[in-house]
């Protein structure tokens, strides 16, 4: 495993259920910087579980219902879900629908806003202070916020290692390739354990996979993930003006952009545009058509972001708090997430029979709903080791390649904003200067 947002879960359930030799490994300290739950906060919707739905809704919900209970309840996460509310919005009349269906037979937590007074009413005088022309949404003052994410993946890591967790980072720590029995048994080809950078070799009765975008660095996965991007920014405010801003509802337009609170620690407010995300194509051998082919999409780091999503921001925020549409950015980063076809975690034993034999478990395609299900996940991993998950939501997030079959890696999978295309990262035509120090 990785110590990132479901890793860290992972570990930590695995030792609170009495699994006393879990190793967690990862290149970097936890939180890694490149991982995409190393962030100030992220919005959380609370859900309940639903018994008469089809086998994906089903899954989703109980997940969705399990990470409720921890955000809520669970003394590891609680102290981080600040349950602030939540306004949500759209612009164009077909986004507006989404929104509609979005809450379908939950209409009564909501009301309607529809005007910029309704929008700047829904936060202290002088935060929203733009016109809003064109939105239209629902806000409800509870049932939703957001998670101090950061805070979180920290608390749950330092619990697991209370209970006896290991976590390896550095060199020691980036797992390079698996290891297999066929290098030193001839005939056979079960996974043994792993290898990290270093040379060492950590041999594992159960090896779990749980290192998000770049998942399929280590493993063949049958084009079942697309590593996408998204991007933020933050603004910093002196302590005084963050107060102003403190215990705001999440205000997100599902395609302009959203905001939450300062940081408490940082007095930084973090925006980020809506897009459907950007991709880093990778190229195959070229059709017989002579069209390059993408087989698919490589993730990396960088603490800046495309010029085109700054525009972007600055024009969320002079239809929102024009006042600081024109501030500095502090910090900007761009965070990678990996993405299944209908958008469902894959969380199987590996189906594939070059590792016949072995015991490798998958835990992947966080696909944008990765930290808030972030509680639940460790929970429904020990499910699977201990073979009692249900089978709906074993046959929801199962290994399913035939899904990936000729696969349209610029898909928007339902997603909204920008210019309503998955977009190359490869072309971007210039990045921010922001200073890192």
């Amino acid at each position: 495993m990785r110590g990132g947002t479901w890793g860290c879960s992972i570990a930590l359930e695995l030792a609170r259920n009495g699994y006393n030799n879990v190793t967690v490994l990862d290149g970097e300290e936890v939180p890694s910087s490149t991982a995409a739950g190393n962030d100030l906060n992220k919005i959380m919707e609370e859900g309940t579980q639903s018994q008469d739905d089809t086998d994906a809704a089903y899954a989703w919900n109980r997940l969705h219902d399990l990470c409720t209970m921890a955000w809520l309840n669970d003394p590891i996460y609680k102290p981080h879900y600040h349950r602030t509310g939540y306004v949500m919005a759209a612009s164009s009349d077909a986004a507006y629908e989404a929104l509609l269906k979005d809450i379908r037979g939950r209409e009564d937590e909501y009301h309607e806003v529809a005007s910029a007074e309704q929008f700047q009413k829904t936060m202290p005088e002088g935060v929203l202070t733009g016109d809003f022309a064109g939105w239209r949404g629902f806000a409800k003052s509870s049932g939703a916020g957001w998670v101090f994410a950061r805070g979180a993946i920290i608390a749950a890591k330092q619990e697991a290692e209370r209970l006896g967790a290991r976590f390896i980072s550095g060199q020691q720590g980036l797992v390079t390739k698996f290891v297999f029995s066929s290098e030193t048994e001839p005939g056979h080809n079960a996974l043994r354990g792993v290898q990290s950078a270093d040379g060492t070799i950590y041999r594992a009765y159960t090896t779990i996979l749980a290192n998000g975008a770049n998942a399929d660095n280590l493993l063949d996965l049958k084009y079942q993930l697309r590593p996408t991007a998204w991007t933020l920014a933050h603004i910093k405010m002196t302590p005084t003006k963050a107060e102003l801003y403190k215990d705001l509802p999440v205000l997100f337009n599902i395609e302009k952009g959203f905001f939450m609170e300062p940081s408490a620690e940082t007095h930084e407010l973090k925006i980020c545009d809506e897009h459907p995300g950007y991709i880093n194509p990778v190229y195959g051998e070229t059709s017989p058509e002579g069209e390059k082919v993408i087989v698919g999409s490589k993730p990396f780091a960088r603490h800046q972001i495309p010029v085109e999503s700054e525009e972007r921001v600055r024009a969320f925020l002079k239809e929102t708090m024009p006042h600081l549409a024109a501030r500095p950015f502090s910090f900007a980063r761009i965070c990678w997430d990996a993405d299944t076809v209908d958008r469902m975690p894959l969380i199987d034993w590996h189906g594939s029979d070059d590792i016949a034999g072995g015991r490798l478990l998958l835990a992947i395609g966080g696909s944008g709903h990765c930290f808030k299900t972030m509680p639940a996940m460790g929970q429904v991993v020990v499910e699977y080791l201990e073979g009692k998950v249900d089978d709906k939501t074993r046959r929801a997030f199962r290994w399913r390649p035939e899904m990936s079959t000729d696969r349209n890696w610029w898909d928007v999978q339902n997603r909204w904003g920008a210019q309503g295309e998955v977009m190359d990262i490869t072309k971007v035509k210039g990045w921010t200067e922001i200073a890192t120090n």
